[in-house]
């Protein structure tokens, strides 16, 4: 017995130390998250009661405006990002993954209406793609939808297109925010230097903060993301002290006006005026949708427990502080200034108060930046943006990423957007209708998640759709109607980013379109003879390609003309899939094309929308490996009868990257051709006999066990001897043209717009890094 009573005790101490560590793991998340999710977020009383009366409604003595205003933030940070974010929208990611995209991957997974051409059936044995895929009942309103969607293609390019529209407008919010952020709290300085002096500061000072800011992107937000939480704790604290004072101070009885009466009274009194200054209320929940986008770095429990119990109550006490202040001060000494965050300051704290808001500022405008970025690069993923170059800032955080090209972009339209408005009014209603159309789509998308992902009732999806999008659309309409005042610039963004993604996602499948429809048969392949009738030059030759079947038409177009290639032939096909991440075990598959002596191979690479691609050499050395594993685990390849060629069938085979099959194929290169050829017991190594003098030998270190037969042997020598021989890139270059008798929309779309960003957007290769040298071009034109 006490024996048995010792080991149940050590039992509890090990439950009761995991939980501790667990719960710690919980908090850390919960205090990173705070530097990086709610930078923008927090700093949002930097500019809510400022731009609500700006013009529309006006402070009164009866204090009611002030009043209905604080009771409509209220009631919105408590519906919007607490309730539908923090306890509902957060629990629909994707494998850990949030965001528009999230929504739409898990859509495409559920309803099969991927808009990605290079689909297969392989993909949906992703150990990520069949994670909680159950069929709904044929009975249910859920399969009917579902088959409709499948159905009519119509309905899947809107639900693109409502994708793409989000993403359009977090790209624009990437424009505003920073730069609104950034001129309010240097709007600050106007009651420490004077009205005489402020508008010549604030506008030359809030474009050098952007400018540093975005010249520092390159260095990544891991070196100086230990400073982010810090701040943005800093400045929770101060704005929530600060809300403490001027309640205690001013008015100990303001918390009656979170009373939803009082927002009657004030839309009854206001009328119209009220009803437009919403577009100014609603920039309190600016930095909402970072919650659920920012959720692939964090966790879901670990941001729920960091906006309730930190960001939400920091913010409520901000708010209330500043209407105490107002509801006892109706004359406002600097009346150009308004009504904003640093009258409501004591003046001996304004000067360390401006300073850290600049700072959290920043921080908020980083976390913006990034987002901007990660939305970028699932729309290139995804075929719906040119490609561009993406620098991995972060070794072991995958989503913290640099695009050179748009950054730049951004910084320069942040500039122009705060040189142009030199106003937050007007910049206040630009940010709005941009946040709050990303909100419209995310509510959307959220009802079709829950009647075909979740299988609940359509009932609890309506509900949840006229709740929030009542709510939403009203704020929508408040913020559409400042057309004029500064709301045009969201919308004019979003159409050109829109007019971009759609150019480029058409162009790109015309152009798959074509090289399905003129592929090459394995047929046709065999019937040239073992030998191909062509002179066969030592290496590898890695010819890429967008196929997943079949012969691309630039092979056939290169041996015309051009009656040689390497020894070793491998069709590349680097492709994404709509999950966020795929296993390294997972990574690629790999199939014979044709009999075994041919030496043809196909190798199908796929990435998730959120995974890093690798550098030239690892890849290279991983895509090797890969082969040679399959050639050990005993595939032959193809059976070579008439039904097989007719069915251009190819049996492709799950094969991971070496670090996942340790006990597989891997790679050594020796730079001295005399080093010491010793491997472990249980491995023996095949070496190259014909080669006696070579640069740097390559070696395949094979286990003993189990044996593999004597045509493998010589198949894995064969390779080795081509991959000491040097691998060689075949790309096609393509020029796509509208055919003969095509419309003028479509010559125009694809001979101008499509030819264009095609000709100032990165090469299908670029995540490759493909030295020049090792580059052979073929040119095609393409007729679409």
């Amino acid at each position: 017995m006490d024996l048995e009573t010792g080991v149940n005790q050590n039992r509890i101490k090990v439950s009761v130390r995991s939980l501790k560590e667990s719960w710690r793991t919980i908090l850390t998340l919960a205090y990173q998250s705070l530097g990086v999710v709610y930078g923008d977020l927090s700093t949002s009383p930097l500019y809510v009661y400022k731009s609500t009366f700006a013009e529309d409604i006006t402070h009164s003595e009866s204090n009611e405006e002030i009043y209905g205003v604080l009771s409509f933030v209220f009631w919105t940070l408590t519906l919007v990002p607490l309730l539908k974010y923090v306890f509902i929208v957060l629990r629909a990611d994707d494998n850990g993954e949030g965001g528009t995209f999230a929504l739409y991957s898990l859509l495409c997974r559920h309803a099969k209406v991927n808009s990605l051409p290079s689909c297969q059936l392989a993909d949906e044995e992703l150990s990520s793609y069949k994670k909680d895929i159950i069929r709904p009942a044929p009975t249910t309103f859920g399969a009917t939808l579902k088959s409709t969607l499948e159905r009519y293609r119509v309905l899947q390019r809107f639900l693109l297109v409502l994708a793409l529209l989000g993403a359009c407008m977090v790209i624009g919010d990437g424009i505003l925010t920073p730069a609104l952020s950034v001129f309010s709290a240097v709007s600050g300085i106007e009651l420490a230097i004077g009205k005489e002096h402020h508008k010549y500061v604030e506008v030359p000072l809030t474009c050098v903060i952007l400018i540093a800011l975005f010249a520092l992107q390159h260095y990544g937000t891991h070196r100086v993301g230990f400073l982010f939480a810090p701040v943005v704790i800093t400045w929770l604290v101060c704005i929530s002290a600060i809300g403490v004072y001027n309640i205690v101070q001013w008015d100990r009885h303001v918390y009656r006006a979170l009373s939803p009466y009082y927002m009657y009274k004030f839309l009854k009194k206001t009328q119209r005026g009220g009803w437009m200054s919403l577009g100014g209320i609603l920039l309190c929940i600016t930095g909402s949708e970072a919650m659920f986008a920012d959720l692939g770095h964090f966790s879901q429990l670990s941001i729920q427990i960091a906006f309730t119990f930190m960001v939400y109550p920091s913010l409520i006490l901000a708010y209330m502080g500043q209407a105490a202040y107002l509801s006892q001060h109706h004359v406002i000494e600097n009346e150009s200034y308004r009504i904003g965050f640093y009258v409501s300051v004591p003046e001996k704290l304004r000067l360390p108060v401006l300073v850290i808001a600049i700072l959290a500022a920043v921080v908020g405008s980083q976390a913006i930046i990034t987002g901007t970025f990660s939305i970028i690069k699932q729309c290139s993923s995804l075929g719906c943006f040119p490609r561009v170059k993406i620098v991995n800032t972060s070794s072991k955080i995958h989503g913290q990423i640099y695009i050179p090209e748009i950054n730049w972009t951004l910084m320069l339209l942040c500039l122009v957007v705060t040189i142009g408005f030199r106003d937050t009014k007007r910049m206040g209603n630009a940010s709005g209708l941009a946040v709050i159309t990303v909100m419209l789509v995310t509510t959307c998308l959220m009802s079709l998640v829950i009647v075909l992902c979740w299988r609940k009732s359509v009932l609890l999806a309506l509900c949840f759709v006229i709740f929030f999008g009542t709510i939403e659309a009203l704020y929508f309409s408040a913020s559409l109607i400042k057309f004029l005042e500064g709301a045009w610039v969201p919308i004019a963004m979003a159409f050109t980013f829109m007019i971009v993604m759609c150019i480029w996602h058409y162009g790109s499948l015309k152009k798959y379109e074509f090289d399905v429809q003129n592929k090459v048969s394995v047929e046709w392949l065999l019937g040239l003879g073992p030998s191909l009738g062509i002179v066969r030059v030592r290496g590898i030759g890695l010819i890429h390609t967008e196929l997943v079947s079949g012969i691309p038409a630039i092979f056939s177009h290169f041996v015309t003309n051009l009656p040689a290639f390497h020894q070793v032939l491998v069709f590349l096909c680097v492709k994404s899939v709509p999950v966020p991440h795929v296993k390294h075990e997972e990574r690629f598959l790999v199939g014979h094309i044709g009999p075994r002596e041919y030496r043809m191979y196909r190798c199908i690479v796929r990435y998730g929308y959120r995974d890093a691609h690798k550098d030239d050499s690892e890849f290279e050395n991983d895509l090797v490996c890969s082969i040679a594993e399959f050639i050990r685990t005993g595939r032959t390849g193809l059976n070579v009868n008439g039904e097989d060629l007719r069915k251009d069938f190819e049996d492709l085979t799950v094969v991971g990257t070496p670090s996942t099959h340790l006990s597989g194929v891997q790679l050594c290169d020796d730079e001295d051709v005399n080093a010491e050829l010793v491997g472990p017991s249980e491995r023996k190594e095949i070496l190259s006999p014909r080669v006696t003098k070579p640069k740097k030998r390559v070696r395949f270190v094979i286990p003993e066990s189990p044996k593999i037969d004597r045509g493998a042997q010589e198949e894995l020598r064969e390779l080795m001897e081509a991959r000491e021989a040097g691998i060689a890139y075949i790309l096609g270059h393509s020029y796509v043209r509208a055919k003969q008798g095509s419309s003028l929309f479509k010559k125009i779309v694809i001979n101008f717009g499509f030819d264009f960003l095609r000709r100032n957007s990165r090469p299908p290769t670029y995540t490759l890094n493909v030295p020049h040298a090792s580059t052979l071009e073929v040119g095609m034109v393409y007729n679409v």
